[in-house]
């Protein structure tokens, strides 16, 4: 279940819940994933979202995060509640 309190966020995928938060180790694979000036892609995208699940204790490999019935809506969604909920 997430703490909202400490910025986390649900994500259900695969059947399961998973939390994102948007820890200090997060946001420095963020920083490296995200250089300056260059799109968001959906390559880019799941980088972040596991970046964001490993912040929440994940321990999916990035592997099996790919893996997730997932539609990019739904995890741009997710990634974007997750820096709302952050910055809050």
């Amino acid at each position: 279940m997430a703490n909202p309190v400490r910025g986390e966020v649900e994500l259900v995928a695969g059947g399961a819940t998973h939390v994102l938060c948007l820890t200090l180790g997060a946001l420095a694979e963020i920083e490296a994933i995200c250089a300056d000036g260059e799109p968001m892609t959906a390559t880019r995208l799941l980088a972040v979202l596991e970046a964001l699940m490993r912040g929440g204790g994940s321990t999916l490999t990035a592997s099996e995060i790919r893996a997730l019935p997932l539609d990019m809506e739904t995890a741009a969604g997710a990634v974007a509640a997750c820096f709302e909920r952050a910055g809050a």
